[in-house]
């Protein structure tokens, strides 16, 4: 690779970027080329990356291309705590069981963007298993209660009365000791995580540490076209999604949100995606679609899904190829729901699964549902549609 200047290095740094903080700090130490320490931490709170995450991973990528040290942070003792960051209540607690199981998970979807043989990977349970509550206490006088009053989820819960647990209080401090712990000269994450990484600057000013830059990307927004890409809000594709899964979500997001699709998952430089915005919507939302299932699957692969999406949606048909299932493997099942849960096809919650029955989103032989209450009358042969994507045929 060509050798780049240190503002090369720092406009690759800072692409797509919504806040950059620290350039002119990185800058000395980008002259003595030494790879610089980068840290991204997540929470496994669900076993599923979103792709929202695919935005910080590229990021990640690119450092890694440029020769730079990556430290891939699993927040596994912080997840018990749970991030407040944009919420609006207290996360539920999660057993060790349940995080040890996520964790896991996450490491093999992260390593679908991010090269493993430059990637170290830390789990936070590594130093705060041994810290002393003496050393905690320590911590905590790096930072005031209206310093954390000033972000603006804790903001809104105060000013409302929402309940804040004291617990919360302590994640953004705790996130910043992983800064300390790990030397890093750029923290990187969502543009909704700029407060923790500030204060984590601020915690190794006072350790005598070299402060670290702040690097927050977008929020990816979610098919909604209105939210960010959440769990939470049902508007997400998962790492983890079937390659119909994802071809379709993509195919149902809204038309002005697939530009930033095209910048920040396939990084695809403005002058491109504004070119593309004078294309067919659906011609280049095709694209988008083929694209990214060619990143996780490959192109065989996105060609199939192109041409089952065309067969299904272009020309409203029923696909040949169904999973199938005999009515047996229904008979403890009382509801469509039970019944639909049963195949392990649909990927969503049950709640997800109620609400879309509610709205006329699963069909029977052509025929809308919208009891998810009601007791399932099963026939055979039997084909129920569920979305736009899904389809199974019930036989004897």
């Amino acid at each position: 690779m060509e050798l780049l200047t240190i503002d090369q290095q720092l406009a690759i740094i800072q692409q797509n970027a919504e806040t950059f903080i620290g350039a002119s700090d990185l800058k000395e130490k980008l002259a003595n080329g030494t790879p610089l320490r980068i840290k991204l931490g997540v929470d496994p709170t669900r076993p599923d990356l979103t792709f929202g995450h695919w935005v910080v991973f590229n990021k990640l990528r690119q450092l890694q291309a440029l020769g730079h040290h990556i430290i891939f942070v699993i927040g596994d003792y912080t997840t018990r705590i749970g991030d407040p960051s944009g919420r609006s209540s207290t996360r539920p607690v999660l057993t060790v069981e349940q995080i040890e199981a996520n964790s896991q998970t996450y490491l093999d979807q992260a390593f679908k963007i991010l090269d493993p043989q430059k990637t170290e990977t830390r789990r936070n349970s590594e130093w705060f298993e041994k810290m002393s509550f003496g050393d905690l206490l320590s911590l905590t006088r790096q930072v005031t209660v209206a310093q954390l009053l000033e972000r603006e989820d804790f903001n809104k819960r105060y000013t409302s009365k929402t309940p804040i647990a004291l617990v919360e209080f302590l994640y953004p401090v705790l996130q910043a000791y992983d800064s300390i712990v790990l030397q890093s000269d750029i923290e990187l994450g969502g543009a909704d995580q700029l407060f923790n990484l500030c204060l984590g600057r601020q915690f190794q000013k006072c350790f005598g540490q070299n402060p670290q830059a702040v690097l927050c990307m977008p929020l990816l927004v979610g098919l909604d076209g209105v939210k960010k890409m959440s769990k939470s809000f049902g508007n997400y594709i998962t790492f983890n999604d079937t390659s119909t899964d994802m071809y379709g979500k993509i195919m149902s997001i809204p038309d002005n949100t697939m530009w930033d699709y095209f910048k920040l998952l396939l990084l695809e430089p403005t002058e491109k995606v504004e070119e593309r915005k004078k294309q067919s919507p659906m011609a280049m939302k095709k694209e988008l679609a083929y694209s990214v299932v060619t990143r996780f699957f490959g192109e065989s692969i996105a060609q199939e899904e192109q041409k089952h999406f065309e067969t299904v949606f272009s020309h409203n048909a029923i696909p040949d190829d169904m999973p199938e299932f005999t009515i047996d493997h229904f008979a403890q099942c009382k509801t469509w729901v039970d019944i639909i849960v049963a195949t392990n096809l649909y990927q969503g919650s049950k709640k997800e699964l109620k609400r879309l029955i509610e709205q006329g989103g699963v069909e029977i032989n052509q025929e809308r549902i919208s009891n998810p209450q009601a007791p399932a009358q099963l026939t055979t042969p039997s084909i129920v549609r569920i979305g736009k994507r899904l389809f199974f045929k019930i036989l004897v």
